[in-house]
């Protein structure tokens, strides 16, 4: 069976490009409240499980006993831009945990952020690991290793970290297991962007931990906690979960609590909606994250999300229903939401 198509693109009155995928809604006591396509398919949910790989830093007591601020929790879930103010939380996590950039393990590439890479090179200045997008989680598990280690500067108890094998990361798969329900033992596994493991998990698994984590139901009291504290931070501070212009900063920003949504690689995102104690978890079949994922993530956010008036509603129909424009600043087509959305 094919995934139904969800986003189409519009050019001259017809539809251009469609694209397909699957999504999941549920609610914290694992009930299906929506589902289109193939839910079952194991996927690689990548960069969007960011919040339950950071339950850990939090539950076990590494995040209070270096003292990281909601700035600093909030890149730890995150997939920033590189924009300075991302660099240099980064480097204070690390600071806090007695360490530097030097500990990082995930790469170093240049920023997303146009503006922050232009400003980098213009500089004379190559991008290090704090650069990259993942570098916030990534000084997390730093401080997460820290904190098993019971002391700061603990480098040699954190370096290998990103293996599956180490300490740090049996602890990130433990809670990706315990919130998501999926066997992860027998589950495919890959190597992320950042060079932890992925594992593939079903959209229905996935969309069940989120709704976990808008809720605290079915984690247990540590998690809960967690989840809780990470949502508060995200919320208080949005800039830090993807930055200038993005949508997850953009929505967040706008909803504060009232959401958290966190988009993955290659065409997957997810989300907790507090609210109506809603978990959502998606993938186009393209992989297309920048244009189809977030208009799908921003039609089921108008139809599960309670909306408070008509500057609400709005705000979400313009992510859902976007215009395309030429380089000439001409009105080309839309991107819009297909009616099994609506």
């Amino acid at each position: 069976m094919d995934n139904p198509e969800l986003v189409h693109a519009l050019r001259g009155g017809i539809v251009e490009s469609a694209h397909r995928g699957a999504l999941a809604v549920v609610d914290a006591e694992g009930a299906l409240v929506l589902a289109l396509g193939d839910i079952a398919r194991p996927v690689f949910p990548r960069s969007a499980v960011k919040v339950l790989q950071a339950l850990p830093l939090v539950a076990g007591g590494a995040a209070e006993r270096f003292g990281l601020d909601d700035a600093e929790l909030a890149l730890a879930c995150a997939s920033h831009g590189g924009e300075p103010g991302h660099v240099e939380t980064a480097l204070g996590m690390l600071r806090k945990a007695g360490l530097d950039e030097a500990a990082l393990e995930c790469g170093a590439h240049w920023p997303s952020h146009e503006g922050s890479a232009r400003a980098l090179a213009a500089a004379g200045h190559t991008p290090s690991a704090l650069h990259n997008n993942c570098s916030g989680k990534h000084a997390g598990f730093v401080c997460l290793g820290c904190g098993l280690a019971g002391r700061a500067g603990a480098a040699d108890a954190v370096r290998g970290y990103i293996g599956a094998d180490h300490a740090v990361m049996r602890e990130v798969t433990a809670a990706l297991q315990r919130t998501t329900g999926f066997d992860l033992a027998g589950a495919a596994r890959g190597t992320d962007g950042c060079s932890i493991p992925t594992y593939a998990i079903p959209l229905r698994h996935l969309a069940h931990a989120f709704a976990k984590v808008a809720t605290g139901r079915g984690l247990d009291a540590d998690d809960a906690r967690a989840a809780a504290r990470l949502r508060a931070a995200v919320a208080r501070a949005p800039q830090m979960v993807a930055g200038s212009g993005r949508f997850d900063t953009r929505v967040m920003a706008r909803f504060g609590e009232r959401v958290f949504c966190k988009v993955g690689a290659e065409g997957v995102y997810c989300a907790a909606l507090p609210g109506p104690g809603l978990g959502i978890a998606l993938k186009m079949d393209d992989g297309n994250t920048a244009r189809a994922a977030e208009v799908t993530m921003a039609a089921l956010l108008e139809r599960l999300l309670p909306l408070q008036g008509d500057d609400e509603a709005m705000f979400l129909r313009t992510l859902s229903d976007v215009a395309l424009t030429n380089w000439n600043g001409l009105a080309v087509g839309r991107l819009r939401a297909a009616d099994v959305l609506r």
